[in-house]
Parts: structure tokens; C-alpha cells; sequence
């Protein structure tokens, strides 16, 4: 993510100063402005439907590329409710039920994300961000090394622990 060059409260350039034993980009002006960089909250739904997992492409992807449904929190909302609304919006689906997964690092977005399991009713529509979605079987479901898919690794090793024992 790159780092803004001006002061948003009064234009003027920043500059890397130490600051809380970090170094931090400060307005060079001396108005108090501090950029802290603080990431932002992001809701994920790793959403179930019909014994099926949804993965979702949005426009801008490449084709082939899948991943969960993802949405910023919004000010006086739940990561919860971020996420059941997301699965609202984006897919036109009913959550039934959420499970926090995980909170997760997203260093590359400078984003946190709060992953959710959503089981959730309906038929699927899709919303102008999104071209299209493939529902994963979960035994064939495969996690990714960034972002929501340790989400989804953390889900499949739950999930697999929770499977019943074959007898012996």
C-alpha cells in the first residue's frame, strides 16, 4: 500500500519522524498531523450453502481467481453484522448463522480481517462487484497463503478435527 506524501488536514509534506517508537509520517508544517497507518477492519464470510462452499470472483479479478466474500466494516457495525451483510449484498443470500473463524493480517491491503463462517440460504445473486461464483464441494475446498485463504486453513483444520473417527 503506499504511504500518502501530504498532509491531509493542511497540505503540506510529511515527513518520517519517530513517534511512539516507531517512525511515523508527520506534517513536516508542524500543524500536529500524523499519519499512524492503521489498517483497515475487513469482514470476510467463507459462506456454506446447501452443503456447498460459494467462491466468489470479483470483476476486477483475473479469470480464475476465487476467493471469499469480503467487505469493510462500517462505523457502528459488528465484524458479525459486516459479514452477514456483505453475504446480503453480494450474493443476495440469507446468513443463517456466523461463526467466527479468525482475525487474520493482511499486511499487503494494510487490512485486518475478521473471517466468519456463514451458513446461509437462498438463491444466489450477484451483485454488480462480482462476475462469478463456483460452489466448492468442502472436501475439495483448498486454503490459499494469504489473506482470507488462512481463513479458510484455519476452517479445514477445525472442520477436520471435527470429523468423526473411522472404527477400528
Amino acid at each position: 500500500m503506499k504511504s500518502p506524501r501530504f498532509c491531509s488536514a493542511c497540505g503540506a509534506p510529511l515527513a518520517p519522524t519517530p513517534l511512539a517508537g516507531r517512525l511515523r509520517l508527520a506534517c513536516a508544517a508542524g500543524c500536529g498531523h500524523v499519519e499512524w497507518g492503521n489498517p483497515l477492519p475487513v469482514a470476510a464470510a467463507l459462506v456454506e450453502r446447501d452443503g456447498h462452499i460459494v467462491l466468489a470472483r470479483n470483476k476486477d479479478w483475473s479469470e480464475g481467481s476465487f476467493g471469499l466474500v469480503t467487505g469493510f466494516i462500517e462505523a457502528g457495525e459488528s465484524p458479525e453484522e459486516a459479514a452477514t451483510r456483505e453475504v446480503a449484498e453480494e450474493l443476495g443470500l440469507v446468513a443463517r448463522s456466523a461463526t467466527l473463524i479468525g482475525v487474520y493480517p493482511y499486511e499487503r491491503r494494510n487490512e485486518v480481517i475478521v473471517a466468519y463462517h456463514v451458513v446461509a440460504v437462498g438463491e444466489i445473486v450477484l451483485n454488480e462487484e462480482l462476475a462469478e461464483v463456483r460452489l466448492i464441494e468442502p472436501a475439495k475446498l483448498r486454503a490459499w497463503d494469504f489473506g482470507t485463504g488462512l481463513a479458510v486453513r484455519d476452517w479445514l483444520a477445525r472442520r477436520g478435527a471435527q470429523a468423526p473417527s473411522s472404527p477400528a
